[in-house]
């Protein structure tokens, strides 16, 4: 017969045993979870660092990109924000190429949230950068896209244009969409008709709710009493009901699909790093009307669809709109 003492002693060690192996495990276990989690902060923390510097370089380069810029700039529009707004045709003509069918400078103080709109007609006659001879404006687009009509309309404004939007006719049907129309007076009966091309316009005088696709027409139709300059008419009385119709209440629950289609279907020069100061401009937008000015000239005396600027009075007009260009450099 076994001597209890001895049972005990044995169960004693096997318990004893037991519970060293039960704290080396747990020592093991938790120099393993230690290991881990340090391996995985060593790992979040190496891609934090990588994810820093290649953000880093990339706002670098933003940074050295706005320093050059800012050298080729006036320092007497500092206080502006100039955007260079194009629209484009459907490019129907293939021989040409698409072209700007719809210039116009827009011009923000960023003191007093002014707003200036000044149009450029598309036929305007201009030295275009590495063109031999004069060209209508228009064409600078198929040549160079839009950087080179920005370079082109800077030269023929002698301002400083800080960025450029652009988009084209379906694009901006979208966007009176979903701002819900645009109410305009109409001031004549409206009717083209252009099966090659796909068009036909009719709408009646007077005043009418535009949905996208009429107020598309509306800025396209071009009248034979005024040709160009009565479309450069039409699109400035049509800015500013756009304008008013974005400063009501109703459209903030409608930026969401309005930044959508401003990051998906428009194309700009502003930079991701460009938004603060741009959401700056836009929330301190005056609520008076914008004021709309034509560039001076006339019509061509061999065709009216091209118009020739008046330099001296293009200057002047210039430095009624900033009068920061009467001081001397």
């Amino acid at each position: 017969m076994k001597s209890p003492t001895g049972e005990n002693i044995k169960k004693k060690r096997t318990i004893r045993t037991r519970r060293r192996r039960l704290k080396v495990f747990r020592l093991l276990l938790f120099l393993l979870l230690l290991g881990a989690v340090s391996w995985i902060g060593l790992q979040i923390f190496s891609w934090g660092m990588h994810t820093y510097d290649t953000y880093h370089a990339i706002y670098q380069d933003y940074a050295n990109r706005q320093a050059m810029k800012r050298q080729a700039m006036d320092a007497r529009f500092d206080g502006y924000t100039n955007v260079l707004v194009l629209g484009i045709d459907d490019g129907s003509d293939a021989a040409v190429g698409r072209e700007a069918d719809t210039i116009f400078l827009l011009s923000l103080s960023n003191a007093t949230g002014e707003v200036r709109i000044l149009s450029i007609p598309p036929g305007t006659l201009a030295r275009i950068p590495g063109q031999q001879e004069p060209a209508v404006i228009k064409s600078a687009y198929a040549y160079g896209g839009a950087p080179l009509l920005v370079q082109t309309a800077a030269g023929l404004l002698d301002v400083t244009i800080h960025q450029y939007v652009v988009l084209d006719l379906h694009t901006l049907a979208d966007m009176i969409d979903i701002l819900g129309g645009i109410d305009l007076y109409v001031e004549t009966d409206m009717n083209y008709e252009d099966p090659e091309a796909g068009l036909s316009i009719h709408i009646p005088q007077g005043y009418q709710h535009l949905d996208g696709d009429t107020a598309q027409k509306y800025l396209r139709y071009r009248g034979q009493e005024l040709g160009d300059v009565g479309r450069v008419q039409r699109q400035q009385r049509f800015l500013k009901a756009l304008y008013e119709q974005i400063l009501q209440l109703d459209t903030v629950t409608r930026l969401p699909q309005l930044a959508d289609i401003f990051q998906n279907r428009m194309t700009t020069s502003a930079e991701i790093w460009d938004s603060a100061h741009l959401a700056k401009v836009i929330r301190g937008l005056s609520a008076g009307q914008p004021k709309t000015i034509m560039l001076p000239g006339k019509p061509a005396a061999w065709d009216d669809t091209v118009w020739q600027p008046d330099a001296e009075a293009v200057q002047a007009k210039m430095k009624e709109l900033f009068p920061e260009l009467n001081d001397q450099n």
